[in-house]
């Protein structure tokens, strides 16, 4: 099951019920320490490319082709696709806590990979 993954803000208190926290941004959040952030893993290459997420510029208008382009990337970039398997593979032996930095908890990466994760898990075929 993909209940056992979860998205939060960066900047949200750890709990002790995150599990494994992965931070799934490209760049480091503003402002936040290492110590502070208690990240375990930084997964830098599952996140949208960079030319894709500057389009976005964090546009609500924007964000149903976001979804639909960065849902893409995450299916044909090699990468990308290495990335999500690792999440995948963490998920099956615990509690997986995403973390973004975006201000808007609807219009961020964070949901689309998320509902992608879910998606792969309730197929059970694989990524492809």
């Amino acid at each position: 099951m993909a209940s056992n993954i979860q998205i939060k803000r960066v900047y949200e208190k750890s709990s002790v019920n995150d599990g494994k926290r992965v931070l799934i941004d490209r760049l480091w959040p503003r402002g936040m320490s290492k110590e502070k952030a208690r990240i375990d893993v930084w997964l830098k290459d599952v996140a949208p490319t960079p030319k894709l997420r500057k389009w976005f510029d964090h546009r609500p208008e924007r964000f149903e082709t976001f979804a639909a382009e960065y849902k893409k990337e995450l299916k044909t970039c090699k990468v990308q696709i290495e990335a999500l398997e690792k999440l995948l593979r963490w998920s099956e032996s615990g509690r997986l806590t995403l973390l973004y930095a975006a201000k808007d908890p609807i219009h961020n990466h964070a949901v689309v990979l998320l509902e992608t994760l879910q998606e792969v898990k309730g197929n059970h075929t694989g990524i492809e």
